[in-house]
């Protein structure tokens, strides 16, 4: 883009911007915009200029609360942003986020949340997997000074750099987080010297120069065409005002103030714009006055949009889209590792936008082995060891989720699944609520305790990530459930994660029979027939309810919700109709497992059949230790089971 043409083109959107967060502020002040109302003022140089070479639609987007002008360049309306903020039936996100968090899915522009650093590994994985399909994509993620202190910031970077994926990290760094001045969030002259740790350029730029943005950028782009590499771009730019419009910047100085004022980016553009390009004052105040003129009947407009209407049940889970695959036949599979592994490679086999990511998972095979094999027959591109960075490789998955991939992510110990909370709880959980627009994406959780690996190894937390709204989460006993849950979840258009017990590796045997029916996956599972009790069990220490049922006689109605989220309550609640006894029994804390979730519920359901109280077996609420002699006291045992049982039906039939 030339001068003559960049200048006219970038004071329209900046402007347009600016006019349009200044209405924005009187309408918070009249009540008619609620939120957090953080605004782009003093940043729109940086805003418009960085979006303005890359390509909407292709090129995949992160923006922060400060980048209004940037939505604008790619593709937002006036009209609808207007509707954001205010939370009308009409808004992007149809009330449901914050204002500042949207965004065009669908258009790879991504939503923000406001768990500084966790946008940018998102960018990351949706360039990877367009230019897995034979995209020519790059990426733009922005990160504020304050953004550059999380732990999300150097690993996605990090990771970028290591899978070469040329993604632009934009730092607006407007010296304050919130009210943190940069003399608290890092110690280097400038942030663009850490580039020469991710073995990539960096560069600091005068971020209220729309020329000098502009360029930096299209300079950025052409490294990293030339080398897949990314590249980190610091802007020095502005915040005019507060944190947001409740905040009135107490903590910054007249003195400050006015040197803040001085470097407007606004009035610079103009003043270059009337003196670089043919075009006359009386023409740029006829375009400023149609730009007003258009904002007052977007506004107008936006001010008449209905509220929205509140839906009888939310919806948080994407519909399904494939009810049947193909079908799968095995015998003779001498433990769950087995499973995995042919589930693994037939789902590779059979959908080439499918590949595996997580620690180890490569030539190794992953610490299990459960990926043996599968790195010498599909490729770097398809099982790819990651670097040790949960979270960022979760935002990856996430990433690669929208634009064409179907990442399937190992957690090398669920107890390592805590490093991506955020990530998956908080942002892959809620984004087809947020956005409208599926995150098929498969976590495999390897867990349990019993194989003597302490308090950091051992935990299953089905009960933690059953806290989350939109995650769908499988835990399967036997090789024929593990393979049809990872194939189920696979297929599936939401987060799913399957628990995958480590103690049942090498444990289980069993045949796999799948007749690529998709939809009968997600049930539970009944595993013995009995009338006395009821006894709802899952993991290894389901072993301990068969054998009491199958060797010892009781008659025990034992089922495998299977299914941890949504769990299906009809079947387990006939069961409790019928027996009018129920038992729960994890291997998970009182307070860390599901086993309370299930029976207050089952009591509600069920409570005019029971003939006793409920009861819960599970270990203590404590950390799992290490040596065998204290893990076999922690974990539940065959005596704990037999004699709740005992205590509830009686001695053996």
């Amino acid at each position: 883009m030339s001068i003559d043409t960049l200048y006219p083109c970038a004071y329209y959107y900046m402007y347009l911007s600016r006019r349009l967060e200044e209405k924005t502020t009187d309408l918070f002040r009249s009540g008619k915009v609620k939120g957090t109302v953080t605004i782009s003022i003093g940043n729109e140089a940086t805003a418009v200029g960085m979006a303005l070479p890359f390509r909407h639609g292709t090129d995949v987007f992160s923006l922060l609360q400060r980048d209004f002008g940037a939505h604008l360049v790619a593709g937002q309306t006036p009209f609808n942003l207007m509707c954001q903020y205010m939370a009308n039936a009409k808004s992007p996100t149809h009330g449901r986020e914050g204002n500042v968090h949207h965004g065009d899915a669908k258009s790879r522009r991504f939503p923000m949340i406001s768990h500084l650093g966790n946008m940018l590994g998102t960018i990351v994985g949706g360039v990877y997997a367009a230019r897995l399909k034979g995209e020519n994509a790059f990426g733009l993620t922005v990160s504020g000074d304050g953004g550059t202190s999380t732990g999300d910031f150097h690993e996605s970077i990090n990771l970028a750099s290591v899978r070469k994926c040329p993604v632009l990290f934009l730092i607006e760094n407007n010296q304050y987080a919130f009210s943190t001045p940069v003399s608290l969030q890092y110690n280097c002259e400038k942030l663009s010297v850490r580039a020469a740790s991710y073995g990539i350029k960096g560069k600091t730029i005068d971020g209220t120069s729309i020329e000098e943005v502009y360029t930096a950028v299209c300079d950025a782009l052409d490294y990293m065409n030339e080398t897949s590499l990314p590249y980190l771009l610091e802007c020095d730019t502005l915040r005019m005002k507060g944190h947001a419009v409740y905040d009135n910047a107490e903590y910054i100085s007249p003195e400050q103030q006015a040197a803040i004022n001085a470097r407007d980016p606004l009035p610079k553009t103009r003043a270059a714009l009337l003196e670089k390009c043919s075009i006359s004052e009386e023409a740029l105040v006829q375009l400023e006055q149609t730009i007003d003129t258009e904002i007052e009947r977007v506004i107008a407009q936006a001010l008449q949009v209905e509220r929205p209407t509140p839906k009888p049940a939310w919806d948080i889970y994407a519909p399904p889209n494939v009810l049947s695959t193909k079908p799968f036949s095995a015998s003779g599979i001498k433990h769950l590792t087995g499973a995995i592994n042919l589930a693994l490679d037939h789902i590779l086999e059979n959908n080439p936008e499918a590949f595996c990511i997580g620690q180890d998972i490569g030539p190794y095979g992953s610490a299990f082995k459960t990926c043996k094999g599968l790195h010498k027959k599909y490729g770097n591109d398809r099982i790819m060891d990651m670097p040790i960075c949960e979270s960022a490789s979760t935002g990856f998955a996430l990433g690669a989720s929208q634009t064409g991939g179907r990442p399937i992510f190992e957690f090398q110990f669920a107890d390592f699944s805590t490093e991506a909370v955020t990530q998956l709880g908080l942002n892959s959980g809620t984004w087809y609520f947020r956005t409208g627009t599926p995150a098929p994406l498969l976590f495999r959780l390897p867990c349990g305790g019993g194989i003597t690996l302490g308090a950091f190894h051992s935990g299953e937390f089905e009960g933690l990530w059953s806290r989350f709204p939109g995650l769908k989460l499988l835990y399967p006993f036997t090789p024929q459930e593990t393979f049809e849950a990872i194939v189920a979840g696979y297929y599936d258009l939401n987060p799913c994660i399957v628990f995958e017990h480590k103690l049942l590796y090498g444990a289980q045997k069993g045949d796999i029979e799948f007749d690529g029916n998709l939809e009968n996956v997600w049930r539970p599972r009944h595993y013995h027939e009995g009338n006395d009790l009821t006894v709802i069990t899952w993991g290894a220490i389901a072993r301990h309810a068969l054998r009491l049922a199958e060797q010892e006689n009781y008659s025990l109605d034992i089922w495998n919700p299977f299914v941890f989220s949504p769990i299906h309550w009809k079947s387990l609640a006939d069961s409790v109709h019928k027996t009018g006894r129920l038992l729960v029994v994890q291997e998970s804390g009182v307070t860390a497992g599901l086993g309370n979730h299930i029976i207050s519920t089952l009591t509600r359901e069920c409570f005019s059949d029971l003939k006793t109280a409920p009861m819960l077996i599970a270990a203590p609420d404590s950390p799992v230790p290490f040596a065998q002699e204290l893990e076999s006291q922690y974990l539940p045992s065959l005596d704990h089971i037999r004699s709740a049982v005992k205590n509830m039906i009686g001695a053996t039939q």
